[in-house]
């Protein structure tokens, strides 16, 4: 159904785990694309909300908990507000963004939980589960991993092999270990809730039949789901940290409610509904979020990598269906996933570009730019500074940026910096003014269609557009020659900027306002939350001449400043400091056999940390001083999210004593610290109980 046929449109990005910070990775999926899209919508003046939230439960933040010996309201309270505003300082505009631990939250599941049992959507199972005797603990999901038993990947969680994408369960992994013991876990009879997928598949498979517009890989992996079919699924947890079982609930089951939690991938996408209710009452307005939600003229597009396709497409629409007064989504753009340098992003192993590092470096514009021109929209994609520098510079800079510039002196210099009449314009300038007619049509076209690679193109074509008729028309030669001409020429050219003010916003939003007041343009419509939208200049008049005849232009300034060789040698240097940018969750495969008298090149030595501190400006390098016996070597090791200064000092160590030195972050580094790797990328010290300087044969 065209977007046109709805009154409303909600918008969500999946929901951000706060186990950590975002990388770029995570922006590139599922945050960069619908934030152009609510943006567009809102500047062509349509109703749409976008919510969002942090997901707060879950195995991954109970196990990193344990892991530091913390509570897990530890964990999200540490990362939740580093997200947060991470995404606000990129130009995220969501209209509101909340997190799973609130009470609203816990509300709003906790209501769509008994609704389903009141309708006896759930099928009650008393079943053999595994449980950690020494943690104490059943296993959920993703406290087990061992062998798939259709791949034989060794590594494969108990809900999903990672290796050959096969749905599991963690009775059905052989071989299973705890990952927060290591011990051989026992089986013990716990009662669960379980939603009957199964049941839905014929009203899911009608509901996809519907939507044969979804991109390819939706489809195709649904499809397989489809042909394997649905079975069902657990939605509740012996953990101790989650959203609770509601008391009703269970004491209609005649079950225990203690120490039972709804499955976080049932309450997770329940976030997008209690964030919209938690909206709706800062609006003043509590009932305000139920048209979003319950009225068939809305439309609700969930927005997601492709690792979440099964629970946004078929999981989540079986909810919205048994609860029976939800509309389910019309549209899951999902991407695929994002490489950096070549390499597979890994945050075990800081393989990533961390959004809040980049703010510290860059303005965001620079970043939704380059990231937009290159979203893995129908594969995966790859980031690298070099593309990211020659974008900025080639792109930005050199086209977009100079058109600005050259139009803006030449109204500065010849027109008291005003806007000159258009006077029995010629040819080239009716030809000019048609081409720009046609462009928020077509950029408005490819946002419709989730074709972001293909507006952002477009709308860099504006400004090439700019460009060539700025150069076919030559006012640095009308100027002498003929001063109605160059008047004409700068008429046109602040016009195509003027436009530009307009269509670049919903990728380059901080730009974007400070080309309008450059132009001294007022009244454009905001594309950010709480914008009018029967108010203001929007997206359809930018088409038309947005700039009167002496109006007056504001104070010129230079819209992209370029990129420098320093700048992204630095970028690139973090990085290196990452010794494998490709680690897997297996054992990593042997290297080709080498000779004796190669492995006698290495003059490895044990070596006793003196000291340790952290290197100014990166998270990842630790400065270490290490005594080798028969001397004191600074060594750097990117080991800081593995290791604490205090961790490190007084460790006797085995190093790499004649590897060639190396600069990184402008510090010398003289040799190599050896460390152990293991399956689920965490790093151990390689130590040694002999003396400083002795050589490791």
């Amino acid at each position: 159904m065209p977007a046109k046929s709805f009154k409303r449109t909600l918008v969500t990005s999946a929901l951000p785990y706060t186990n950590g910070p975002v990388h770029i990775g995570h922006l590139a999926g599922a945050y960069l694309p619908a934030d152009m899209y609510v943006r567009y919508l809102r500047l062509q003046g349509r109703d749409v909300v976008y919510v969002c939230g942090s997901d707060e439960y879950g195995a991954a933040i109970l196990m990193q908990a344990r892991e530091e010996k913390v509570a897990p309201q530890d964990i999200i309270d540490r990362y939740h507000p580093m997200i947060r505003d991470s995404f606000a300082k990129t130009g995220i505009s969501f209209d509101n963004y909340s997190r799973t631990s609130l009470e609203i939250h816990t509300q709003t599941s906790q209501e769509f939980f008994q609704k389903l049992s009141e309708k006896k959507q759930f099928v009650m199972k008393r079943e053999e589960h595994l449980y950690d005797p020494s943690a104490k603990i059943f296993l959920a999901d993703r406290f087990v991993r061992g062998t798939c038993p259709f791949c034989g990947y060794e590594n494969a969680y108990g809900d999903q092999c990672e290796k050959c994408g096969a749905s599991l369960s963690p009775l059905e992994i052989k071989n299973p270990r705890s990952t927060l013991t290591d011990a051989i876990p026992e089986l013990r009879p716990t009662t669960h809730w379980y939603l009957p997928l199964g049941k839905w598949q014929p009203q899911l498979e009608a509901y996809i039949a519907n939507h044969s517009d979804w991109k390819p890989n939706i489809l195709g992996q649904i499809g397989s789901w489809f042909t394997e079919g649905l079975r069902d699924r657990a939605i509740t947890r012996d953990v101790p940290w989650g959203v609770p079982v509601p008391k009703e609930a269970a004491d209609a089951a005649g079950v225990a409610a203690t120490g039972k939690v709804i499955y976080v991938w049932f309450d997770a996408p329940i976030g997008y509904i209690s964030s919209t209710r938690e909206w709706a009452a800062k609006k003043g307005d509590p009932e305000r979020w139920k048209r979003y939600w319950q009225d068939e003229e809305s439309r609700l597009i969930h927005f997601i990598g492709k690792d979440n396709i099964v629970f946004h497409a078929l999981m989540f629409p079986a909810m919205l269906m048994a609860h029976g007064e939800y509309i389910v989504p019309d549209q899951v753009p999902a991407n695929e996933f994002l490489n950096i340098q070549g390499s597979k992003l890994s945050t075990s192993r800081g393989w990533a570009v961390w959004l809040h590092e980049y703010l510290d470096d860059f303005p965001p514009d620079l970043l939704r730019y380059v990231l937009a021109t290159i979203l893995p929209e129908s594969k995966d994609s790859d980031f690298s500074w070099s593309e990211f520098q020659a974008r900025v510079n080639n792109e930005l800079a050199d086209i977009l940026g100079n058109f600005v510039n050259r139009a803006l002196t030449f109204a500065q210099r010849e027109f008291d910096n005003k806007v000159p009449a258009l006077s029995a314009p010629s040819d080239a300038d009716k030809t000019a003014l048609a081409e720009l007619r046609k462009f928020p049509i077509q950029i408005g076209d490819a946002y419709e269609r989730f074709r972001f690679r293909e507006a952002v193109h477009l709308t860099m074509n504006v400004a090439r557009l700019g460009n060539k008729f700025f150069n076919d028309q030559a006012p640095w030669v009308t100027r002498k020659t003929d001063r109605s001409q160059c008047a004409n020429t700068i008429h046109i050219s602040l016009q195509i900027c003027a436009a530009l003010a307009v269509l670049m916003d919903p990728v380059l939003p901080f730009s974007a306002d400070k080309l309008r007041s450059m132009l001294g343009l007022k009244g454009i419509r905001a594309s950010t939350p709480d914008c009018d939208p029967a108010s203001g200049i929007g997206w359809t008049e930018a088409a038309s001449p947005l700039l009167q005849a002496g109006h007056a232009l504001g104070r010129k300034e230079i819209l992209f400043q370029k990129i420098t060789n320093d700048m992204i040698e630095s970028q690139i240097e973090k990085l290196e400091s990452v010794e494998d940018a490709e680690p897997d969750t297996s054992y990593a495969d042997p290297k080709s056999t080498i000779v004796y008298d190669d492995f006698t090149k290495m003059d490895l030595r044990v070596g006793r940390i003196i000291s340790a501190e952290q290197v100014p400006k990166s998270k990842r390098l630790l400065k270490l001083q290490v005594d080798i016996g028969y001397e004191v070597r600074q060594i750097l090791s990117g080991v800081a999210e593995h290791f604490s200064t205090e961790d490190m000092v007084g460790r006797s160590v085995v190093i790499v004593a004649n590897l060639a030195s190396r600069k990184m972050m402008g510090l010398e580094s003289q040799g190599m610290l050896l460390m152990a790797e293991d399956r689920e990328g965490k790093l151990k010290l390689v130590t040694s109980e002999s003396e400083s300087g002795s050589v490791v044969c």
